[in-house]
């Protein structure tokens, strides 16, 4: 029998995350509400945004994102296929088109050499994602979005707590640098409210926008309406959705985000054994960290040795008790993309590479080196059993 599965990620959460979600059951006030007020502006000034924006996931942030920057049917918005494929139908929901470049064999993020090529009359804004938390070169992805007037929305729902240096000084990612970013709180990320989304930006046109939008676009809030001394009516001057986030959801996502310091400094501290560790594995390629970012470590992806098959090694490493998950997937190659509803602006090579070639390994704040070094010795063994010859493995 293995040993204990290994899985790979684990919410961080005790009894002070329940102790907040009973403290917003028992206000009586459970949906967007006081606590969801509360939540932005501390997500705020965690981050040094001038507005954030509290919605029900990241997937909702973006489609609301697209909205405000005035993304419509018939345009084109530039991407990567290289990233869940949330990223790429948001896009869809505005009736436009992704149209996709490749990443960067280093980081997995988009190489913004290839945007220039990508850009037509149709394009309407650039979609840019931090993947697995690491920054990308958003300066570089900003000259071209500057020279061209396009807006720059950064997908960065693995990226809470992550770090750029901008001009000489670190800062968060969702300060922002673009004009939004999006986060996601979904129980795969660094901190969670189960599930939900945010918004930052520095406008506050886009984020008045985001607030009417995210409630049907009722013209009259719930707390002013419950606070009024005077009967008022709703209105419903255009099309909204349903996105909120309630205040349970919230009132969780506060305390998450005390804790968030200290989350992403043991995340670090992990991610840098993991370096030295796989050091020693033959063929095994760590991820890179540019010099311009401190990644909060949402996942760990390695990239393979050429000649191993990806389900062999993931196969035998489950066998052991570790979880490991595929390359991040590519959203052109999944069915709903199959007819055409995007446009390829360079080829794809190093997105299907990362996708085929490289695996996430577990990391988790309650992670021990124990179960570290675990991992990696399975790794170890799954690599030199895979470079075997055939007949050897049969």
């Amino acid at each position: 029998m293995p040993d204990e599965l290994i899985p790979i990620t684990k919410p961080f959460m005790d009894e002070r995350d329940a102790d907040a979600a009973r403290r917003a059951i028992l206000s009586g006030w459970v949906t967007q509400g006081p606590e969801v007020a509360a939540f932005e502006r501390e997500f705020a000034a965690f981050t040094g945004a001038t507005h954030a924006c509290a919605v029900s996931s990241c997937t909702t942030a973006l489609h609301l994102a697209l909205l405000a920057v005035g993304v419509k049917p018939g345009d084109e918005v530039v991407t990567v296929s290289h990233s869940y494929i949330a990223t790429a139908n948001s896009i869809r929901y505005c009736g436009a088109t992704p149209v996709f470049i490749d990443i960067e064999r280093s980081t997995f993020n988009m190489n913004p050499d290839l945007l220039d090529r990508a850009i037509s009359g149709r394009t309407r804004a650039i979609l840019c994602v931090h993947q697995v938390g690491m920054p990308l070169n958003i300066e570089a992805v900003l000259r071209v979005s500057q020279e061209h007037s396009i807006p720059v929305i950064e997908d960065a729902a693995c990226a809470i707590g992550s770090e750029i240096l901008w001009k000489g000084q670190w800062q968060k990612i969702g300060k922002p640098h673009g004009e939004i970013a999006c986060f996601s709180f979904h129980p795969r990320k660094v901190i969670t409210t189960g599930d939900g989304g945010m918004l930052t930006t520095s406008s506050g046109e886009f984020d008045r926008k985001f607030r009417l939008r995210r409630q049907h676009s009722m013209s009259l809030s719930d707390t002013v309406r419950h606070s009024a001394s005077q009967v008022k009516f709703d209105e419903y001057p255009e099309l909204g959705y349903n996105y909120r986030m309630t205040d349970i959801q919230a009132a969780v996502g506060r305390e998450q985000l005390k804790r968030l310091p200290e989350i992403i400094s043991r995340r670090r501290e992990l991610a840098a054994r993991y370096g030295t560790l796989l050091s020693n594995v033959p063929g095994v390629t760590a991820p890179d960290e540019p010099s311009f970012a401190r990644s909060n470590w949402q996942s760990y992806s390695v990239r393979l040795p050429d000649a191993c098959d990806q389900i062999q090694i993931m196969q035998f490493m489950l066998v052991r008790g570790i979880a490991t998950r595929r390359g991040i997937m590519c959203s052109h190659r999944e069915p709903a993309y199959s007819n055409g509803e995007y446009r390829a602006a360079s080829h794809l090579t190093e997105s299907e590479a990362a996708q085929d070639h490289c695996i996430i390994l577990p990391l988790f704040h309650q992670m021990t080196v124990e179960e570290q070094d675990r991992v990696v010795s399975a790794l170890r063994a799954a690599v030199a059993f895979a470079a075997q010859p055939a007949s050897a493995n049969r």
